[in-house]
């Protein structure tokens, strides 16, 4: 069940929340809604994907639409007086016909970011870098970033050979079937011209906070 199933999708109302807070009472506005947030945060991510990108939330309030962007490089993000990010807020404000704010913010610890971790090693891969260094280094940094644990799986024609298969790399735990556990997962694809798709997966179990734990005691009593 692990494997087969979103590791944060599993999680959500235990220790994740859903990337988007907003109401609708009628399907078909419940429908469009969703199909914008989607393409929303297509955009951003293209927007924005140079800046290390982890996570994208949406909040819906009326016909406003804000984004709060988390990102490992928020200067790039922001741009030289701010003009990446007012680019981006016309572009979309002008494409979806809302007014549309769009706010960076920055994440603590890049290196153990699924999201982060995964889309680093899918562009090494297509700049024809190792796949099996770029987990070693990637999961070394995580581990002496604070992660409890991690797990990295690159498939498909590594290397460019007539037969797709999988590579593995981890360390630490990584308990997936414990739901109570911060499990942060991710997936990209990398396109190469000799090998065709490789797909990256990673799994980055979080250490608990202490506040968590003695909440957690406080409730077992």
């Amino acid at each position: 069940m692990g494997h087969k199933i979103n590791a944060n999708a599993l999680r959500i109302g235990i220790n994740k929340d859903w990337k988007a807070s907003w109401f609708s009472r009628k399907d078909s506005q419940y429908r469009s809604n969703v199909a914008e947030d989607l393409e929303i945060k297509d955009d951003v991510r293209r927007a924005f994907g140079q800046a290390g990108l982890d996570a994208i939330f949406l909040l819906r309030q009326g016909q406003k639409i804000e984004i709060e962007v988390k990102v490992a490089r928020p200067g790039i993000a922001i741009g030289r007086g701010g003009e990446g990010i007012e680019n981006v807020k016309k572009e979309l404000s002008e494409k979806f016909k809302k007014p549309i704010e769009v706010k960076i913010s920055e994440v603590k610890k890049g290196d153990t970011s699924a999201r982060i971790i995964a889309r680093s090693i899918a562009d090494g891969i297509e700049k024809r870098q190792p796949p099996k260094l770029l987990m070693m280094s990637f999961k070394e940094k995580a581990m002496a970033a604070g992660a409890q644990g991690i797990k990295i799986w690159v498939s498909g024609r590594i290397g460019g050979s007539s037969q797709a298969r999988l590579m593995k790399v981890s360390e630490g735990s990584v308990p997936l079937h414990t739901l109570k556990a911060d499990i942060d997962y991710a997936k990209e694809t990398a396109q190469t011209l000799d090998a065709g798709l490789l797909g990256v997966k990673v799994w980055v179990h979080h250490a608990q906070d202490k506040d968590e734990n003695k909440q957690d005691s406080k409730t077992k009593r």
